[in-house]
């Protein structure tokens, strides 16, 4: 029996390798396409391997265009949006967890129900409110539209429920105000889960695409992904420029999930159990 699960165990480590390297493999190919020529790409050559390895692709995306400012603009709003998100969900999580109120729970069918719709439902009146209050062509009109999370307020609700209520009316008798239990004993509880909800909530924000394509007109305010449309050219795509700037995107993101790895993996375990 324990030969047979040894046996089961490396079948699976195996199959899971291969899929690892299979859903690596497109990344592989836009790594090595970015130190290809734009020529080279699009002669149809089917060597995974550049033939002649080049920066340029790099050189035109720092050099011809602004992609610092670009990169800047990304990450400020990417980091506010994140770090709302957090706190508003944190916070609301807790008042509909803890604490009893009339409607509550209709509000939180409410807030449940936000997720059913697609953006591109309210992207007309989110638009119309935006420019009602004077912030088109503003990096807050993609900060405000995504300060809180209606997944973050129910994943939030969900793991304290969880905590000991007990635990909460001890810290209360020894004069622990609402603001100290929520920094001091329910935010290290939920330590997992708020990584998790982080990586996703800044992957989201750093990606975002179609809204900053909307509501930004100037150069200056755009994101890192409206690089990638804008390095094409009106005949021809500058694919190794595109693949460079796709690159230079995407390591934010790896970085961001290397430094919380352990967090995120526990959070997306716990959440699974739950």
């Amino acid at each position: 029996m324990h030969r047979r699960n040894r046996w089961f165990d490396g079948i699976v480590m195996l199959v899971l390798i291969a899929a690892g390297c299979l859903m690596l493999l497109p990344y592989l190919w836009m790594v090595l396409s970015s130190f290809k020529s734009n020529m080279e790409i699009v002669s149809g050559s089917h060597a995974l391997l550049p033939q002649h390895p080049s920066l340029e692709g790099y050189r035109t995306v720092l050099e011809d265009a602004p992609f610092g400012r670009w990169f800047l603009n990304s990450a400020m709003t990417s980091i506010v949006i994140t770090a709302a998100t957090l706190f508003t969900s944190a916070l609301a999580g807790y008042i509909f967890a803890k604490h009893q109120f009339k409607g509550q729970k209709l509000l939180f069918i409410l807030i449940l129900a936000t997720m059913m719709i697609p953006f591109q439902v309210v992207m007309i009146p989110t638009y119309l409110i935006t420019a009602k209050l004077g912030l088109v062509n503003h990096l807050l009109a993609i900060i405000l539209p995504n300060l809180v999370s209606s997944y973050g307020v129910f994943l939030a609700k969900q793991f304290i429920e969880d905590i000991p209520q007990d635990l909460l009316d001890a810290a209360r008798i020894d004069g622990a105000g609402e603001l100290r239990l929520m920094v001091r004993i329910i935010a290290p509880l939920i330590l997992p889960m708020l990584s998790a909800l982080g990586i996703f909530t800044f992957m989201n924000a750093w990606n975002n695409y179609l809204w900053p394509l909307i509501i930004l007109n100037d150069e200056s305010k755009m994101t890192v992904p409206l690089a990638l449309v804008y390095f094409n050219g009106t005949h021809m795509v500058n694919y190794n420029v595109v693949m460079s700037a796709a690159v230079l995107i995407t390591l934010p993101v790896i970085v961001v999930f290397l430094i919380f790895q352990k967090q995120f993996i526990k959070g997306l375990t716990m959440t699974g159990m739950k």
